[in-house]
């Protein structure tokens, strides 16, 4: 990969879950929990340098690698005002030259996160949604049009954004047959759970960039209950047959250099114990911090993957 100069990233809190109308409310508290979380990791560089156990070396990651942006004004009453401020964080972020960071919240800010994106760059934008579920939903009287389950979708119907620049990544068990007749016709693909502990990271990654490979730009949405309860029982919603923590971070290691920008959705801290799934959020985010640091979102460079 060419070397390039450092790129920071910022870390935006949206305290929202206003549209956790299935499962548990509660994710509101996540960005307070992980920031926290993320500052026991954050104080070990040291003039722009941190030890990697995993590489046994220092990593160059220069001063500002995570900065905190602090939270986005959301309005518990009001989702458009609510993603308005969140798409305008994103956007702002990206065009400053840093990589966003978006600590919700339910999952429905990733249609926001990815509007920002959608604004702030040209070009096709490709999603890779890690997920325990599809967020395929287009309507329904219980949840409306922009609640948890629409988030994908909603992103799906912005003009540069292509389900097949696109791949959901861990979904599992049962979804709404409507959910698979729209991911038929409109040639979104997934690779389940199941078929990603099979795989393993290195090679599900690889499958993932290929699927992506005629994006511009890469949005890497990661709902926490992605991984297995067993690792991150601070989730929205459980899910068993996850993937475990050690396996969602390699992948986002893997991504990271690929991606432009990243949220990490449904942290439930009034679900969680002793932090662990707040703690998993935070060195996913400064993983992704980390190794996104020589970014490249070009084409042929996830050709060359």
């Amino acid at each position: 990969m060419t070397k390039k100069p450092l790129r920071g990233a910022d870390l935006l809190g949206v305290p929202y879950d206003g549209q956790s109308t299935l499962g548990y409310p509660g994710s509101r508290y996540a960005p307070e929990r992980v920031r926290m979380c993320a500052g026991w990791i954050n104080m070990r560089i040291q003039d722009g340098k941190i030890f990697s156990l995993g590489a046994n070396e220092d990593l160059e990651v220069g001063d500002n690698l995570l900065v905190d942006r602090g939270d986005v004004e959301i309005a518990p009453h009001d989702v458009a005002a609510t993603f308005a401020a969140t798409r305008e964080a994103v956007r702002a972020s990206i065009e400053s030259g840093r990589a966003p960071i978006v600590i919700g919240g339910d999952d429905c800010l990733l249609f926001p996160v990815a509007h920002g994106m959608h604004q702030a760059l040209p070009g096709r934008i490709g999603i890779i949604h890690f997920d325990a579920h599809l967020d395929l939903m287009d309507n329904s009287p219980q949840q409306g049009r922009y609640s948890q389950s629409s988030g994908m979708r909603r992103a799906l119907e912005l003009e540069r954004i292509s389900p097949r620049d696109s791949i959901q990544v861990c979904e599992r068990h049962f979804n709404f047959p409507a959910s698979g007749q729209f991911k038929r016709e409109n040639d979104l693909i997934h690779l389940s759970a199941r078929e990603v502990l099979r795989l393993g990271p290195q090679e599900t990654v690889k499958r993932i960039l290929d699927r992506t490979r005629n994006a511009d730009h890469l949005f890497l949405s990661f709902d926490i209950d992605a991984i297995d309860p067993a690792f991150a029982p601070g989730a929205g919603a459980h899910e068993p047959g996850g993937i475990s923590s050690a396996e969602a971070l390699e992948m986002v290691e893997l991504l990271a250099p690929h991606c432009e920008a990243m949220a990490i959705t449904e942290v439930n801290p009034t679900t969680d114990v002793k932090d662990m799934t707040s703690m998993l959020a935070a060195y996913l985010a400064f993983t992704f911090a980390v190794y996104g640091r020589y970014p490249t979102s070009s084409k042929e460079a996830r050709h060359e993957h």
